[in-house]
């Protein structure tokens, strides 16, 4: 039996926007975005997750109609142009309904658009605020995940074009995208130089829902995350034109665009852990909204469960973690809009966001009892979600690292 007992309980109203954050357009932003996973995305998660089905097309269209694929791009290039703070709050309520949903608009924003040619850059961005121009990104390799200068897949150089091989590993949507970003290879680092000296982002266009000629894609299958494919993709002299090496990843609007190749990375790295933070804050927050229902409707010993002290105390504990690190992600994207680099910030909601996603998640199964370990109720989907959120971009003991390095000098070697 699978999605047969499921109240909603997403009140139409959305968490408080506090000052200072709060503004008029944030709110009804919010809103709209909190409207449209209520009516559209939750009926679609609830039909399609239990059969690790993709979302439909027309789900991202009607996205892309709302501009939500342009948030973080500036309005002369066809975008919102607003900032990282508006991109997370879109992302949140979209992720309360279904996490996979929340993740798509980063294949947007920009992505996949800083080239070489600024005429194509600005045509590209046209397309990426559109929601015309959504891919997929491709850093992680077998053995090199975490550690992203341990990458291997080569890129060398023939004429005009370079020829990429080698395997990359959780490359999402990767079928269905108009595009992969890959990094790769050109030289190996020199003596002295940093291990990440020699890597660049390419740009491989392909058509929809298809690989081009020199790639293979092997579905990875997940236990939770649902709602696009997940791939393992194998290069084999893939063809890349020179004006299709980038300067950038990810295509953050307020990076540098000639900053280059690797080093371009960090901000855009900040910006998707912060991201992921309010994804995970909105999961969290599916599970305390459920769970707050459950308990008035599952009635034991003559009373609602909710009567019961150690459940409500439970329930109190979770709605103020998901406030907590709803708080964090607000301060630190408005770090990141106010140009600041904010790295140790970002690594630090990260780690609370995700680490008390799991939590709260984990407590909600619990409160559900044996109703909440089956496919009848939504929790489940909430607990296998969220337990990812603290492994991709960028794992829990990698945030400590980042963290901790900041604090405390490296020990010798």
């Amino acid at each position: 039996m699978t999605n047969t007992a499921k109240p909603d309980p997403i009140a139409p109203k959305p968490p408080e926007l506090a000052s200072p954050w709060h503004n008029p357009a944030r709110a009804a932003l919010q809103a709209e975005a909190r409207r449209f996973a209520r009516d559209t995305v939750l009926p679609l998660a609830d039909e399609l997750d239990p059969q690790k089905a993709e979302m439909p097309r027309t789900l991202i269209n009607a996205m892309a109609e709302k501009g939500w694929f342009g948030i973080t791009i500036p309005e002369a290039q066809g975008g919102l142009g607003l900032g990282v703070f508006e991109y997370c709050l879109v992302s949140e309520e979209l992720a309360r309904a279904w996490l996979s949903v929340g993740s798509i608009l980063a294949r947007g924003q920009g992505l996949g658009t800083q080239t070489l040619d600024p005429e194509r850059r600005a045509t590209l961005l046209r397309r990426s605020a559109r929601g015309a121009w959504i891919g997929s990104i491709s850093l992680s390799e077998p053995n090199a995940g975490s550690d992203l200068a341990g990458v291997q897949t080569r890129a060398v150089r023939d004429g005009d074009e370079w020829v990429l091989t080698g395997t990359k590993r959780w490359a999402g949507f990767a079928k269905g995208a108009d595009f992969i970003e890959v990094l790769a290879r050109t030289r190996d680092p020199e003596p002295g130089e940093s291990r990440s000296t020699g890597l660049e982002p390419f740009l491989v266009v392909k058509g929809r829902d298809s690989f081009p000629a020199g790639i293979t894609g092997r579905v990875i299958d997940k236990i939770g995350y649902h709602g696009f494919q997940t791939f393992e993709l194998v290069f084999d002299g893939v063809r890349v034109p020179e004006r299709d090496r980038l300067t950038g990843l990810y295509g953050d609007q307020g990076a540098d665009a000639d900053s280059g190749g690797f080093a371009s990375v960090q901000r855009g790295l900040n910006i998707a852990r912060v991201h992921t933070a309010a994804r995970a804050v909105g999961v969290a927050r599916a599970a305390v909204e459920d769970t707050q229902a459950y308990l008035q409707e599952r009635v034991q010993f003559g009373h609602p469960i909710g009567d019961f002290q150690a459940l409500r105390f439970a329930l109190a504990d979770m709605a103020a973690d998901v406030a907590q690190a709803r708080a964090f992600w607000h301060q630190v994207a408005h770090l990141l809009d106010q140009g600041e680099p904010a790295e140790s910030e970002s690594a630090m909601v990260k780690l609370l966001a995700t680490e008390m996603a799991v939590r709260v998640t984990n407590q909600a199964m619990q409160l559900h009892g044996g109703n909440g370990y089956t496919t009848e109720r939504r929790v489940e989907r909430y607990w296998r979600d969220a337990r990812l959120t603290t492994i991709f971009e960028g794992t829990s003991e990698i945030q400590r690292r980042i963290i901790s390095d900041r604090m405390l000098p490296r020990p010798s070697a």
